[in-house]
């Protein structure tokens, strides 16, 4: 999601499905984005919850936790006689670390994580149940959504899949 509010935007990042995203509605009305996905799901996003933009992934030669060089660094590996390791990122301050120093994963909600990521181990000590809490409801529609109508007025959501299959989904129960 991205506001482009006078060129000084944010960009907040929804990570709930295990596929293509096909269809997008809001409900202005609740503040909920509904989105609808090849895998099936429909993910309700509760839009008033104060999000955490995703940090900028930092660029280094060796991890930034234990100082071991990443593969490329063939000078420090030299150097230092050490074999070099596979470069990864936390998700919460976007450190460049070795698979040692990020053996944790952990769902970060108010980053848009919903689903467990790769966090290097001091910030997922960090990271409090609070962080971890949920902020979107999932629902498993049982087929391939390719398109999305949401009737506010009525809460029915109208679906239709690469199935050839349309469904009709009352969603007053979650969205409200």
């Amino acid at each position: 999601m991205w506001d482009i509010g006078g060129r000084k935007g944010t960009a907040i990042e929804l990570q709930g499905h295990n596929d293509k995203i096909q269809a997008l509605s809001y409900a202005q009305h609740t503040r909920q984005l509904i989105s609808c996905g090849s895998d099936g799901g429909i993910v309700i996003w509760n839009m008033d919850v104060e999000r955490q933009e995703t940090p900028e992934w930092l660029d280094s030669d060796s991890c930034q936790k234990c100082d071991q060089p990443f593969f490329w660094n063939f000078k420090q590996m030299w150097d230092s006689r050490k074999i070099s390791l596979r470069q990864h990122h936390c998700r919460k301050c976007g450190k460049a670390v070795c698979g040692k120093c990020s053996s944790k994963r952990s769902s970060i909600p108010l980053m848009g994580f919903e689903f467990e990521v790769r966090v290097c181990d001091s910030c997922h000590e960090a990271i409090t149940d609070e962080e971890r809490a949920p902020t979107a409801t999932f629902h498993d529609s049982k087929h391939n959504i390719v398109h999305v109508h949401f009737d506010a007025t009525r809460g029915w959501l109208l679906t239709s899949g690469t199935d050839k299959v349309i469904k009709l989904w009352d969603m007053t129960p979650v969205v409200s």
